[in-house]
C-alpha cells in the first residue's frame, strides 16, 4: 500500500504525504443513481456471474480506471463490484452508473490537495475567526478539559471528503441497500477495536466508502452503528472472498498493492515504515490470491516507480492499468457479450432515476450542548421546498467554519410525498476548549530582531446561544495579552456583544524634523472594552465599542516628548470590515475593506481629545501560477492631537521594507504596496519567488505631506509556505540608497488594521 522504493529526493517528496493522500481518491466520487436492482445475471443466459474485485493502494488506484476502460472496450459486463479503500472509491463510481469517460475526466481534473485540510476555506469563516487566523494559524487538533490535554482521533477529520461525497453521491442519496444500485456494491472496512473485516452493504453510500479508506491515525475513524471503522486494507485489501459470498462465479481481480521491499531498499526510516505497512496488507492479499480458481482473471498492473501518493501521475497510472488489462484480453474476451447484450447491460447500469424531491422535514442530529435552533437558524433550506444542494453545502461549510465540529454533513431518507433532510453534526472529540498557536520572527541582520510566540485558548459552547471565552497571549519582543467574552444575542450569531481586557507593549522611535532619531521609547497600553456588533452577510461585520484605559511611556534612548505618568485614555469607536481574502498571509483571491473611527473624549476619561480614521483596502488575484496583490493603508487624525502613545508605525517587512520596524513613525501615515510573485514546485512543498514595491511615509500632520517626502522601497523575495505561515527571505532597497535584508517567519509582527 505504501511505496517501498529507495529514498531518493523525488521519493522523499512522495513519501512525506503518503498516508495523508491515500484516502483522497474518494475526492472525485460522482453521483450514482438509485433505481431497480440489477439482476446478478440473466437466468436465461449461459454466462457466469462476474464479480469485479478492486484492491486498495492509494493513488495507484487510478490504474483501476484504466482497467474499466478495457472492460468497456471488450464488452465485459460486471454483475457486482467489491472494493477496499481506493478500490472502494473507484468501484462506487462504477457501481453508481458513472460512465468510464466521466470517471477519467473527474480523476484527471481533480484538485487532490483539497483533502489535506478539513476547513472548506477561509471564506466560510466568520470575520472574528478570520482575524484570529493571522496570529494563530496553527490549530493542531489539541484541546483542554478537566482531564488535561485532549487530541483528535486523526490528523484529518474528513470533513471536506464527507461534504464532497454527500454531493457526489446525491443521486444515490435515498439508496439504503447497495443491492439497489445499478450494480450491486460492497465496500470493505476494518473494525478498529477487533481488527475484523466489516463488509458494508447498506446505509449511506458516501459514509461506507469514507469508512473504507480511513487510515488509522491519519483520518478519523467513522462511527457506524456503534463501531469505529478504519481502512479496509488492514483486514482484507483484496476482498475476493466477499465477491464469492455475494454469488460471483468468476472474479476479475485487480491487484495494485505494493510488493515488499528487499535488501538495500530497507535502509532508511521511511522505507522501513513503508515495509511494515506493506507486510501488514500483503499477507491478506496473498491469502485471497491463493483462493483464485480456473476461469478467474488476475490483472496486476506494472506500477514500479509510482507510489501511493503519486496522484499527479493520473494519466500514466490509468494507462498502465489499461495496458495490464489488454495483456489479459484473451481471458477477458471469454466473458464478453455481443453488442445487443452490451447495450442492454449499459442501459441498466447507467439508469438514473433520482430527482430532487420536496423536503418534508428538517431534522437536526447533534451531540453538542448547543440548542438545535443554533444549527437550524443557519440552514436556509425550508420545509415544503425542493432540496437546494448548493445552498445547503454553503450552509454546512459555514457551520463547520465556526470551529466547533469535527464533521458536518447531511443525509436524506424517504418519506411520504418527499424526503426527510437530516443534518448530522458531530462535536470535535477534543473540544469544546481549543488551543491554537502562532510564531512570528523578523530579522533584518542589522539592528532589529523581533521574535514572538503566541497561544490562544478558546472555550466554546458556554451556553445555548453559543457564548465563547477566548484568552490570547503573546510572549517575546512585543508582549500582548487579551481576554474577551463573546456573547451572541440570537441563535444565528447575527447580533452579539463582546467584553474584553487587553495589555500590549510596543516600541516606538522618535525623530526630529531632519530625520534623526532622538529617542526610543516603550509604550504600554492597558484597556477595557465593551462592543456591540452585527454580522452583515457572510464576510462583513460592524461593531461599535467603548474603550477605557491608560498608557505609559518609558524612555529607552534619549528623552521623549511624553512624560512618564499615566496617560488616561477613553474613546468610542466604530468599525466596519469586509474580508473575503482566501489566505491571511499570501492571498490569491478575494479582497479586504476596513474603516475604523476612534473618537477620544475627555468626558470618557481621556487626557486628550482627537478623532482618528483608519482605512485599509487590499485585493488579490491570480492567473495560473502568477499572483498579484495590492494594498492601501491610511491612518489620519482628523481633529485634535493624538500624542506619541498613539503614533502609527511603519517600517519592517512589506511596510517600507528597507527601514527598520517602527523607524518611520508619526501621527498620520499612508502606505501603498504592490506585489507580484510566481508559485513553483510541487503541491506538497510549494515555494514562490516575487517582487514588491512599497511607497508611503508618516507625518505629524498629513496636510504637510509633499510628493518629495514619499519614501519608496523595492523588494525581491523568495520563500515557501508552512503550517505556521510563510517563511520568506527578502532583499530591499529604498530611495535613500539604503539596502536591507530580511528573514521573516510566520505571521506579521504588526497588523495595520487590528
Amino acid at each position: 500500500m505504501i511505496d517501498s522504493s529507495p529514498l531518493s529526493a523525488s521519493t522523499l517528496r512522495r513519501l512525506w504525504p503518503l498516508v495523508l493522500l491515500f484516502g483522497l481518491l474518494l475526492h472525485g466520487l460522482a453521483a450514482g443513481a438509485p433505481g431497480p436492482a440489477t439482476p446478478v445475471a440473466d437466468p436465461d443466459s449461459q454466462r457466469p456471474v462476474v464479480g469485479l474485485v478492486l484492491s486498495g493502494g492509494g493513488a495507484r488506484g487510478l490504474a483501476h480506471v484504466g482497467v474499466l476502460r478495457v472492460l468497456e472496450e471488450i464488452h465485459v459486463p460486471v454483475d457486482l463490484v467489491v472494493g477496499t479503500s481506493a478500490g472502494a472509491a473507484v468501484g462506487a463510481l462504477f457501481a453508481q452508473g458513472m460512465s468510464v469517460q466521466e470517471i477519467e475526466d473527474r480523476m484527471l481534473g481533480m484538485d487532490w490537495l483539497a483533502g489535506f485540510t478539513d476547513t472548506p476555506g477561509r471564506r466560510y469563516q466568520p470575520v472574528r475567526r478570520k482575524e484570529d487566523g493571522w496570529r494563530f494559524p496553527l490549530s493542531p487538533g489539541l484541546g483542554v478539559g478537566m482531564d488535561g490535554l485532549r487530541i483528535g482521533r486523526g490528523l484529518i477529520s474528513g470533513q471536506n471528503l464527507g461534504l464532497i461525497l454527500n454531493d457526489l453521491t446525491y443521486e444515490a442519496a435515498l439508496v439504503r441497500d447497495f443491492n439497489h444500485l445499478p450494480i450491486p456494491f460492497r465496500a470493505v472496512a476494518t473494525d478498529l477495536e477487533t481488527g475484523e473485516e466489516v463488509v458494508l452493504s447498506n446505509g449511506s453510500l458516501s459514509e461506507a466508502v469514507r469508512a473504507s479508506m480511513s487510515i488509522p491515525g491519519i483520518y478519523a475513524p467513522v462511527n457506524r452503528d456503534g463501531r469505529l471503522l478504519v481502512d479496509g486494507g488492514v483486514a482484507n485489501n483484496l476482498p475476493v472472498s466477499v465477491a464469492r459470498d455475494l454469488g460471483a462465479e468468476v472474479v476479475i481481480v485487480v491487484d495494485i498493492s505494493d510488493e515488499p521491499g528487499r535488501g538495500e531498499t530497507l535502509t532508511q526510516a521511511f522505507s522501513v515504515i513503508s515495509q511494515l505497512t506493506t507486510l501488514m496488507t500483503r499477507r491478506s492479499v496473498e491469502e485471497q490470491l491463493a483462493s483464485l480458481r480456473e476461469g478467474d482473471v488476475l490483472i496486476t498492473p506494472e506500477l514500479s516507480g509510482l507510489g501511493s501518493a503519486d496522484f499527479f501521475h493520473g494519466a500514466e497510472l490509468m494507462e498502465r492499468g489499461a495496458t495490464a488489462a489488454r495483456n489479459q484480453a484473451v481471458e477477458l474476451s471469454r466473458l464478453a457479450v455481443d453488442d445487443e447484450q452490451w447495450r442492454q447491460n449499459t442501459a441498466l447500469r447507467t439508469y438514473r432515476g433520482f430527482e430532487p424531491e420536496r423536503i418534508t422535514k428538517v431534522v437536526i442530529r447533534q451531540d453538542s450542548r448547543l440548542a438545535d435552533r443554533f444549527l437550524r437558524d443557519r440552514i436556509r433550506q425550508q420545509e415544503g421546498e425542493p432540496l437546494n444542494v448548493p445552498q445547503l453545502e454553503e450552509d454546512l461549510k459555514r457551520i463547520y467554519g465556526l470551529g466547533y465540529y469535527e464533521n458536518v454533513s447531511y443525509s436524506l431518507s424517504p418519506a411520504e410525498e418527499g424526503s426527510v433532510l437530516e443534518i448530522l453534526v458531530r462535536e470535535k472529540s477534543w473540544g469544546p476548549n481549543y488551543l491554537s498557536f502562532g510564531v512570528g520572527y523578523e530579522e533584518n541582520f542589522d539592528s532589529d530582531t523581533r521574535f514572538n510566540v503566541a497561544v490562544s485558548l478558546r472555550m466554546t459552547q458556554l451556553n445555548r446561544l453559543g457564548a465563547e471565552w477566548q484568552t490570547d497571549a503573546q510572549l517575546g519582543t512585543q508582549p500582548w495579552v487579551r481576554t474577551e467574552w463573546f456573547q451572541p444575542l440570537d441563535y444565528g450569531y447575527r447580533r452579539f456583544i463582546v467584553a474584553g481586557a487587553e495589555y500590549d507593549k510596543e516600541r516606538y522611535s522618535v525623530f526630529e524634523t531632519g530625520g534623526d532619531r532622538t529617542a526610543e521609547v516603550d509604550v504600554t497600553n492597558h484597556r477595557l472594552d465593551l462592543a456591540a456588533g452585527i454580522e452583515l452577510g457572510a464576510n462583513a461585520e460592524f461593531r461599535g465599542s467603548l474603550e477605557r484605559g491608560y498608557a505609559t511611556v518609558d524612555d529607552r534612548i534619549g528623552d521623549s516628548p511624553a512624560g512618564s505618568d499615566r496617560i488616561q485614555q477613553g474613546s468610542w469607536n466604530l468599525r466596519l470590515v469586509y474580508d473575503s481574502l482566501d489566505d491571511p498571509f499570501l492571498p490569491e483571491s478575494g479582497s479586504f475593506a476596513g474603516i475604523r473611527g476612534r473618537f477620544e473624549r475627555p468626558e470618557l476619561g481621556a487626557d486628550s481629545k482627537f478623532d482618528r480614521t483608519v482605512v485599509r483596502l487590499a485585493t488579490a488575484g491570480n492567473r495560473g501560477d502568477w499572483v498579484a496583490s495590492g494594498e492601501f493603508f491610511a491612518s489620519v487624525v482628523t481633529n485634535g492631537e493624538a500624542g506619541i502613545e498613539n503614533n502609527e508605525l511603519l517600517g519592517g517587512f512589506r511596510r517600507l521594507s528597507a527601514y527598520g520596524q517602527g523607524e518611520v513613525t508619526g501621527q498620520d501615515a499612508v502606505l501603498g504596496t504592490a506585489v507580484l510573485y510566481r508559485k513553483f514546485g510541487g503541491p506538497i512543498v510549494p515555494f514562490f519567488l516575487g517582487a514588491g514595491l512599497e511607497a508611503g511615509n508618516a507625518w505629524e500632520d498629513v496636510g504637510d505631506a509633499r510628493w518629495d517626502d514619499v519614501l519608496t522601497s523595492g523588494t525581491v523575495f523568495a520563500g515557501f509556505d508552512t503550517i505556521m505561515g510563510p517563511v520568506q527571505a527578502a532583499l530591499a532597497y529604498n530611495n535613500d540608497d539604503r539596502w536591507g535584508v530580511y528573514l521573516n517567519v510566520g505571521y506579521s509582527l504588526r497588523q495595520l488594521f487590528d
